[in-house]
């Protein structure tokens, strides 16, 4: 297991100190729990249920640009 060695100014440390107290966990764990939500590669579940629950029906590009007029003639140059 590594170890890692980091600097607080003391206003963040009390800070840590006492989300750490308050989720009832060493300020190791909480700052490992902290790190590890930083640096996951997958999507939570809740994000992952939502897939497929609204309908995919959007308009085309083609339906969005239908009603658009068309450009004025620019000079050459």
């Amino acid at each position: 297991m590594g170890q890692v060695t980091i600097y607080l100014d003391n206003e963040t440390e009390s800070k840590l100190k006492k989300a750490a107290k308050s989720s009832h966990l060493s300020v190791s764990k909480w700052v490992a729990g902290v790190i590890e939500e930083k640096i996951i590669t997958e999507w939570p579940q809740d994000i992952v249920t939502l897939a497929g629950s609204w309908k995919d029906d959007f308009p085309t590009i083609e339906e969005i640009r239908s009603d658009i007029g068309h450009d004025s003639h620019r000079e050459e140059l």
